[in-house]
């Protein structure tokens, strides 16, 4: 019989609302999913679909206000460095080089600081930023920025990676060139993939798609099963 991967990530009906009354916004009507251990998942949609909110739950930045998550398949919780989040817009410490950027989360986490700094240099070869361990962020293009955003995250060996538009602010070239990067360096660690796009080239370059309208998630009923070719069309993105 064939083992099904781990399980590391379960949302059962979770909905966020912000606000109450007549000013209160749904931005995630009670989503139903899980993601498993090397999964490759793109979630799709506009801006303001829900994407980033239902990532945020996954990640525990926020909390449901129905619904459930859990994380089964991460018996240490979802904060201790098991998730690891790449964000959209700019995330790096302006008053520290590239190295001590990546390393960071690490020394945070109680890792000595010369152990931090050899593991961030490591995760920097991982994403061919090396060669900007002194630099600082503001010298820095957009792409190199990113990868750098990357590497801070790998070096603390994740789980799971969920990250949130991570070439919306990229040029096509520069942002194809990061997808490459986040699907490498996830097979090196052994890490689960999930990104939020609403540009259907990245997309496609992961192997389950589950579109986000309107706050509601739409993944077939066993999409890390499913090809590509096999995904439900009419994706309302």
């Amino acid at each position: 019989m064939t083992t099904q991967p781990e399980v590391l990530v379960r949302c059962q009906d979770a909905a966020r609302t912000y606000g109450q009354g007549p000013a209160a916004v749904v931005a995630v009507h009670g989503a139903t999913c899980q993601v498993r251990a090397g999964d490759r998942i793109a979630i799709t949609g506009p801006s303001g679909s829900g994407k980033s909110t239902l990532l945020h739950l996954m990640a525990a930045l926020e909390k449901p206000t129905a619904g459930e998550v859990t994380w089964p398949g991460l018996t240490e919780g979802p904060v201790t460095g098991q998730v690891g989040v790449i964000f959209q817009g700019p995330s790096l410490i302006p008053a520290l080089d590239v190295a001590e950027n990546a390393a960071l989360p690490l020394v945070l986490a109680g890792i000595p600081e010369e152990l931090a700094r050899r593991r961030a240099l490591d995760s920097l070869s991982l994403v061919a930023a090396d060669d900007l361990a002194g630099k600082l962020p503001e010298e820095l293009s957009g792409g190199q920025a990113q990868r750098v955003a990357i590497a801070r995250v790998l070096a603390l060996r994740p789980r799971l990676v969920l990250a949130d538009e991570p070439t919306g602010q990229l040029d096509r070239a520069t942002g194809q060139h990061i997808i490459d990067v986040l699907l490498a360096t996830a097979d090196e660690i052994g890490a689960a993939l999930v990104v939020t796009t609403h540009d259907p080239t990245v997309a496609q370059r992961l192997g389950e798609r589950w579109p986000m309208h309107e706050g509601r998630l739409y993944p077939a009923p066993e999409p890390h099963r499913q090809s590509a070719a096999a995904a439900p069309q009419g994706d309302p993105s």
